[in-house]
């Protein structure tokens, strides 16, 4: 009803678009990237991936062996008719640079050649004084600028990483190529380590598993019907526009809101499922297996699952926080590398104030699960006495156990989605969302909406453990219990 009323509002007039003429509908246009990949340069993306699947079948059919070297062949020929020789001497420099680095085999200098290579996109002046040695200019430009070095900084480092864990000798230079001129992860991800590429991409067995093409082509056509479905949702909800209006927002009420920035969380998973599903289907066709897409947003309730990009946040689990962190035992150790793993994500996203908001309040809301994960390493007697009170079944019963843990995941789950607003919209709306949530609407409009959360959290704990059981329906016994049964 609302979007009805107020399509030709002035804020929200300056979002829309003309779009489904036929039914009289505007569209939505607030989000650049899907716009760019669905609506404005869908048929040269659809082109040079169609491209890449034709090339690479025929040639994995004539020469398997050699199909890594005939991906990057492809890869480089597209991007240099693309972005033009300059860019290519641009990312080739980055990568001569970083593989000898990645010849002296020491980590540290590995990482630390890595990050200030990644800072000179990310930061003035000298993001802009590179940007200034490709010629030419279209809408698409920046965009495929931005999105193919920084991919490029972190593929390098993946590989000048694994090179020092290499023992006998190094990988060649030709191998870094190989790697990051793979077309369909070149300019948008996601991250693939090198070591999983380099193994996949030169494996001369292609035969394929039973019904894995049947998984693939069903995959392709739910991320088909999901484009639908939000193409639907531009042309009537306009969920990323509403929050732009903050006059007719405080006219809504608190029910609306919450489910206006839960709205926007989910629409972000979507797009990221769909735009990496597309690009995974295509290199699952060539063989690979890649990152993932991100866990559903509705079934993330702790700080630990929380990532849009699966590729980027393996890499930094790898390369980052399991490094520092080791066997995460420690709570020095897990707070250490969840910082630098947050400074490094500051650092990926582009350094500005809005990014620094939201790094500090996921790396604290991480931090703060780790507390309570890592119990057994607290040295405060009264801190080991409230986690033991309140979480060892032998205390209480197995149920009642779950319920104080779903209360707490239900206070999660808003905290995760009041802080990812803050990058996906702006500070604005999420300080009014918290607003009405926490101070205006208390206590009618938080409890409730904590209990219907509540609600849905212990759905998908019941589901997860249902799934778990089904994995391992008898869990191997510690030691210690197996030997008293013994007795």
């Amino acid at each position: 009803s609302w979007c009805w009323q107020n399509v030709n509002r002035k804020a929200v007039r300056e979002n829309v678009k003309p779009g489904w003429h036929y039914f009289g509908r505007k569209m939505d246009a607030s989000d650049f990237e899907w716009v760019m990949w669905f609506t404005t340069f869908r048929n040269h993306i659809l082109f040079a991936l169609s491209g890449h699947v034709i090339f690479a079948k025929i040639c994995s059919m004539v020469s398997p062996k050699n199909r890594s070297l005939i991906y990057m062949l492809y890869g480089s020929l597209a991007v240099l008719i693309t972005m033009g020789w300059t860019y290519i001497s641009l990312i080739l420099s980055h990568c001569i640079i970083l593989y000898s680095v990645a010849l002296v085999k020491r980590k540290w200098l590995c990482f630390v050649a890595g990050v200030t290579s990644l800072a000179t996109f990310k930061m003035e002046p000298l993001n802009t004084w590179q940007e200034g040695f490709v010629t030419g200019s279209f809408d698409l430009q920046d965009v495929l600028f931005y999105g193919g070095c920084g991919f490029s900084i972190m593929r390098c480092m993946s590989f000048a990483l694994e090179n020092c864990e290499k023992k006998d000798g190094n990988y060649s230079f030709m191998d870094l190529i190989k790697y990051n001129f793979y077309l369909p992860f070149f300019f948008f991800g996601p991250v693939m380590t090198f070591d999983r590429f380099h193994e996949q991409a030169n494996n001369p067995n292609l035969t394929r598993k039973e019904r894995e093409m049947w998984n693939i082509t069903i995959h392709a056509l739910v991320h088909l019907g999901a484009i639908l479905v939000v193409d639907v949702f531009f042309h009537f909800l306009y969920i990323l526009t509403i929050p732009s209006d903050l006059k007719l927002l405080k006219q809504l009420s608190d029910w609306s809101l919450a489910g206006l920035a839960y709205s926007n969380l989910v629409y972000d998973w979507v797009k990221s499922a769909v735009m990496f599903g597309v690009i995974n289907t295509v290199s699952r066709l060539d063989h690979l297996d890649p990152p993932q897409p991100p866990k559903c947003i509705t079934m993330l309730y702790v700080f630990a699952e929380t990532h849009f990009d699966r590729g980027i946040n393996d890499w930094l689990c790898k390369y980052v926080y399991d490094y520092i962190g080791e066997n995460h035992d420690a709570i020095f150790k897990e707070l250490l590398a969840t910082i630098c793993t947050f400074a490094v994500t500051t650092l990926w996203l582009g350094p500005c104030e809005l990014v620094y908001i939201w790094s500090f309040f996921n790396c604290f809301g991480l931090n703060f699960e780790l507390i309570w994960v890592l119990n057994h390493s607290f040295s405060s007697e009264f801190s080991q006495n409230v986690i033991y009170i309140f979480f060892q079944r032998n205390l209480m019963s197995e149920a009642m156990s779950r319920r104080i843990r779903g209360l707490f995941n239900a206070v999660n789950f808003w905290q995760i989605i009041l802080y990812n607003i803050l990058a996906l919209n702006s500070l604005d709306f999420a300080q009014l969302v918290a607003k009405r949530l926490l101070l205006k609407g208390f206590p009618l409009s938080t409890l409730s909406v904590l209990f219907v959360t509540y609600c849905g959290v212990q759905l998908i704990k019941e589901r997860e453990r249902r799934q778990a059981l089904l994995d391992d329906p008898e869990p191997v016994p510690p030691p210690e219990e197996s030997k008293q049964k013994a007795e």
